[in-house]
């Protein structure tokens, strides 16, 4: 496994969509083409599926040196109206776009730290969605919680507005590495935050733990596994750390590449975790994924309905997702857009009655290709091109890429067919950059993406 980690150890996206981000065409995107990609996804679409909803909610009181998301640093909680003010207003931008009123099978309150909220104000938010939508019967509401300061109050007044599922962002327990990455949460508040949600009736906790941390050794990985196994979350996110300090306003600034593990011992962390994780009866449902088998994450494997798509993967698919907030990205299926990132920029734009979108992308009919191909591989770890409608005239030098992966054990490749194997699961990103023929035809100049392993 070691050879293998150094061999294919390259950077890579992590495919939350095809085209990627940096592969957007930006000069043939237009807010009108954007709305209207929007507009025919959610004819197509809303009656049967309805949409996802994802809100991003910026604010943090202090700065985690790992995270490479869009935040905005306060102590002043009197930020919380105007915001929500403003997103309220975007989504009255969006629901002037659609002629009937959108059907939510899912919302997500993403961050940032989404708790920073206050939990009248969280509530508030949700309630004004939902007067101007309806719910699909087996809809989802899910939130991110930080341990130390999602309160029971919190919990129950989303509860209270159909929240059902909670993740927790648990990262490592070791106070070395907890002192590295400025995210100090002893393992009684995860446990006092994990056991209030199910005490309230919340049916899915998950817990996120990277591996990759600064100063992180394998022993600090084995034991916030077994102080894991004693919580039982639902679902893990056991994702490698994603090192982009060249992001503008990223926070991976508090430690040197040096106190990074080498690739070889991130394997080894992660060999390890998964190891451990599956014998205490977690199940790999993805890239970095697990869950246990009462999941809706494994039913939806199971059922072969697993999507991927910006939220990471999800238990059911919509082909229209609606992201409010700055940075928040959407997905009509036919389009992608962006919001701008600055609050400020993103408070003159709504408050002029603009969607505040500065960057997107109208996929061509290739794009659609690649993107169900790389869908496939990403939730079902294999594709086929047995309909004709799936060929690509790039495939047959894509498979040729691909050969010495297969000799190596690590995917299969038939007639029409490709399906990448157990030992080559960890590698799946390897497998996607070479369909994705936009990443083939002009490799970046300068690191745009973490490692793939």
């Amino acid at each position: 496994m070691h050879k293998l980690v150094n061999k294919y150890n390259v950077a890579g996206p992590r495919y939350t969509s095809y085209p990627t981000v940096p592969y957007w065409d930006n000069n043939t995107f237009s807010l009108i083409k954007w709305k209207s990609s929007l507009v025919k996804s959610f004819k197509e679409s809303n009656a049967k599926e309805g949409i996802s909803l994802y809100i991003h909610l910026p604010f943090c009181e202090s700065l985690c040196t790992f995270c490479g998301c869009n935040k905005r640093i306060t102590k002043q909680h009197s930020v919380e109206a105007p915001y929500l003010n403003a997103v309220l207003k975007e989504w009255r931008l969006y629901l002037d776009v659609f002629d009937e009123k959108p059907m939510i099978k899912e919302l997500h309150l993403g961050g940032g730290t989404p708790t920073f909220f206050s939990p009248e104000n969280l509530q508030f938010l949700i309630k004004e969605i939902l007067k101007s939508a309806i719910l699909a019967n087996d809809y989802e509401f899910s939130f991110e919680g930080h341990p130390n300061n999602t309160t029971r109050e919190h919990l129950q007044a989303l509860y209270n507005v159909g929240f059902r599922r909670v993740s927790y962002g648990v990262q490592d327990y070791n106070e070395t590495v907890q002192k590295a990455i400025h995210r100090i949460q002893p393992f009684k508040n995860v446990k006092r935050a994990t056991e209030l949600a199910r005490e309230i009736g919340y049916t899915s906790v998950g817990h996120d733990i990277i591996f990759g941390l600064p100063f992180q050794t394998l022993e600090h990985v084995k034991q916030t596994i077994l102080k894991t196994k004693e919580l039982q979350p639902d679902r893990l996110a056991f994702y490698s750390y994603a090192h982009v300090p060249w992001i503008k306003g990223n926070g991976q600034r508090g430690f040197n590449d040096n106190d990074l593990p080498s690739p070889e011992l991130k394997r080894a962390q992660y060999e390890l975790g998964k190891d451990m994780l599956t014998k205490v009866g977690y199940l790999e449902i993805g890239m970095d994924h697990f869950a246990l088998p009462t999941d809706t994450l494994y039913q939806s494997l199971i059922e072969s309905k697993l999507h991927r798509n910006f939220m990471g993967y999800t238990a059911s698919k919509t082909q229209a997702m609606v992201g409010l907030g700055v940075s928040s990205i959407s997905d009509s299926w036919y389009g992608f857009s962006q919001n701008v990132k600055g609050i400020e920029s993103y408070y003159n734009l709504v408050n002029n009655n603009i969607l505040p979108v500065y960057r997107g992308h109208i996929l061509n009919n290739e794009d659609l290709i690649i993107r169900k191909h790389i869908l496939n591989l990403m939730c079902r770890f294999k594709t086929s091109w047995a309909d004709v409608s799936l060929y690509f005239k790039e495939l047959p030098e894509a498979l040729m890429q691909l050969k010495e992966m297969e000799t190596d054990g690590l995917l299969k490749i038939n007639k029409n067919t490709l399906e990448v194997t157990k030992k080559g699961q960890p590698f799946v990103r390897n497998v996607c950059m070479a369909f994705d023929v936009l990443l083939q035809r002009k490799a970046p100049n300068t690191q745009l993406f973490s490692m793939t392993v």
